[in-house]
């Protein structure tokens, strides 16, 4: 063992394990202020006086203070001068995909999202390697063929039965509320639910009948919707199995609504959109009870093909395995400790992956696999090598990364559907000055509900384990159960995911000691106010909330991996509610104090001055603040 300045040489001592340490991003170096050896990963700023174990968890054992949580008012959590300057200096010798100047390059051309530089001060209990199946391409490629016939099942059903197209993003939806409640053993497809009908797709299907109710502007568009509802709900109700009195009730206002149209043509807008209302509340309920059974019978339709689906694709996925001689491990020696949070490892060894090609389309990186292709622009690309390189503990010569990333792109493509915009907005991000600014002023270093792909952290938690842990994932939120920290969590608008995520919030805030906060952003909706509002606004842990009106501020685009520079950033048609719920240790440390606050709505303000598509005297400057702090 040779002494190199502050870094000693360890292939002379461990020749055996040496390629693998440092593949792993371990050196062994000398620490002139305890006069010992000590061990420093670069990859994830780690610190051991003992020789660390490969596929070793971030364990609590930090002698030099690497990292530690990010100090009050300072936006480079956990980051001291003596880190960076040993990060610098190592980064610059290598000149890797993580280089520092390279990073700052990309971020000072605008095109960088997010920061994987802050250190996470999320801390759990050491937990047990879960038991999902590695992902492979071939899987991929069967789960979105059949989910994709899936969708074409559901669009039929609705075509069929009521005559309608589907809800737009209510597929969506219904895969988002699904896994809320789902125990069977695919990420995506749900197979084992109590209840069988689904709420939301129930709640959509039934608000579009007899027709869907569009956005109106101009007087002759109020006009043709009213005489389209009236006409709707008389042949519906003349169609179905309805009472006497249902039957009676609806053709009566329907025939009284059209003739009043035929008599009156000098009717404003608000007139016709009065008489729609007040059609609604008569015909509504008789037209609900008539449809009530066929819309039952497509949510459990659905539900039993999806069932179905998972049942082949779960069989397949054992067949495969078997084929390249993949079983069961040892169960894995967990202790009852504390650690910083770490990305979600899977049990099963992941098989031999087949090859993926990668070609390079101006700044948009391709990737085929048995002709189908998924994109994702190259700097995104850069990202998902940096995260993987940051994760990833089985593959050091990235043998398996091109098809991890192809299987990761094509379940997110699958999940949201491949229509025109379609699940943008349920991936939406805030923006970087937002995350910015929680994190000097808040310490947040991690986001519960992202995406490898949409993630400003390095820790986040997003939907798919499988795929995603290889790329920093902690599983999903309601399965991740911190001890501490502080956390931003802007949650998909799925009214039943959101108040699960309620629920989960309270549990956490109630069993910790330590201090725990969690700021979150969901949508203002108050006619009707969701359950998940009204329960935050109303709970023992609130310490602050404030609104920001709609067309104020924007959201990143949940395309934001594939799309142009000028489609990155989209108003937000509706209010957004911040919420800060915190226990006494969490309030104490990350108070939402007046001058904090200004700082997070400041950043709202350079977001939009940045990014708007308007001139900034199309939109009022004002904020609506609401405080309780208890």
């Amino acid at each position: 063992m040779q002494l190199n300045g502050d870094r000693l040489d360890i292939s002379d001592t461990f020749p055996v394990c040496a390629d693998e340490l440092v593949q792993a991003g371990w050196s062994k170096c000398w620490s002139k202020r305890e006069n010992r050896p000590y061990w420093f990963n670069r990859f994830t700023n780690q610190s051991l006086w003992e020789m660390p174990v490969l596929g070793q968890h971030d364990v609590i054992s930090d002698p030099l203070g690497l990292n530690a949580a990010p100090a009050e008012g300072t936006g480079d959590a956990g980051v001291g001068n003596g880190q960076r300057k040993r990060r610098l200096s190592e980064e610059a010798a290598q000149g890797g995909p993580n280089s520092f100047k390279r990073s700052k390059l990309y971020r000072s051309c605008g095109r960088i999202y997010w920061d994987l530089d802050v250190q996470t001060n999320a801390v759990i209990r050491e937990r047990p390697p879960a038991n999902h199946l590695p992902p492979h391409p071939e899987m991929e490629l069967q789960r979105a063929q059949l989910t994709t016939k899936l969708r074409q099942h559901y669009h039929e059903l609705c075509y069929q039965r009521e005559g309608i197209e589907p809800p737009r993003e209510s597929f969506n939806r219904w895969l988002l509320e699904r896994k809320v409640l789902d125990k069977g053993p695919d990420p995506l497809l749900p197979s084992e639910c109590d209840p069988i009908i689904s709420p939301s797709m129930f709640r959509e299907v039934m608000n579009d009948i007899p027709i869907r109710l569009s956005r109106i502007k101009y007087k002759e568009e109020a006009r043709k919707l009213l005489f389209k509802y009236a006409e709707a709900a008389k042949k519906m109700i003349d169609s179905r199995n309805a009472t006497p009195d249902s039957r009676k009730v609806v053709k009566w206002n329907a025939e009284d609504t059209m003739n009043w149209l035929r008599r009156d043509h000098s009717a404003s807008k608000e007139d016709y959109m009065d008489r729609l209302d007040h059609l609604r509340k008569q015909c509504g309920p008789h037209v609900a009870a008539v449809a009530k059974d066929s819309v039952e019978g497509i949510c459990t339709k659905i539900y039993h093909i999806s069932a179905e689906y998972v049942r082949r694709i779960h069989q397949a996925h054992q067949a495969l395995l078997k084929d390249c001689n993949v079983s069961d491990p040892e169960a894995a020696d967990v202790q009852d400790r504390l650690v910083y949070c770490y990305p979600i490892r899977l049990a099963l060894p992941s098989p031999a992956q087949p090859r993926v090609e990668l070609h390079f389309e101006n700044d948009i990186a391709c990737l085929r696999y048995k002709g189908e292709m998924v994109k994702v622009n190259r700097s995104y690309f850069t990202k998902l090598e940096l995260l993987y390189r940051y994760s990833s503990i089985d593959d050091p010569r990235f043998e398996k990364f091109l098809s991890r990333v192809w299987c990761l792109i094509k379940r997110y493509l699958v999940m949201f559907g491949a229509g025109v915009n379609e699940g943008t907005g349920l991936q939406g991000a805030l923006p970087v000055p937002v995350f910015e600014a929680l994190n000097k002023q808040f310490g947040v270093t991690f986001e519960c509900f992202a995406s490898p792909l949409n993630s400003y952290f390095k820790q986040f938690c997003s939907a798919f384990p499988d795929t995603d842990g290889f790329f920093g994932s902690r599983g999903p939120f309601l399965n991740f159960s911190p001890a501490s920290g502080s956390f931003e969590a802007n949650p998909p608008f799925s009214e039943e995911l959101m108040d699960a995520m309620v629920t989960h919030f309270e549990k956490l805030l109630e069993k910790s000691s330590e201090p725990l906060s969690f700021i979150i952003f969901v949508p203002e909706w108050r006619d009707p106010l969701t359950p998940a509002l009204h329960r935050m606004e109303t709970s023992a842990f609130l310490r602050h909330q404030m609104s920001v009106p709609a067309f104020e501020h924007e959201y990143r685009s949940g395309s934001q991996h594939i799309c142009k520079k000028e489609e990155m950033y989209y108003k937000a048609v509706h209010g957004t509610v911040i919420i800060f719920l915190q226990n006494a240790a969490g309030f104490a440390k990350w108070e939402p104090t007046p001058e904090r606050i200004q700082e997070l709505l400041a950043a709202y303000q350079v977001s939009r001055r940045q990014n708007v598509s308007l001139p900034l005297e199309h939109y009022p400057t004002s904020f609506k603040i609401r405080k309780s702090t208890k």
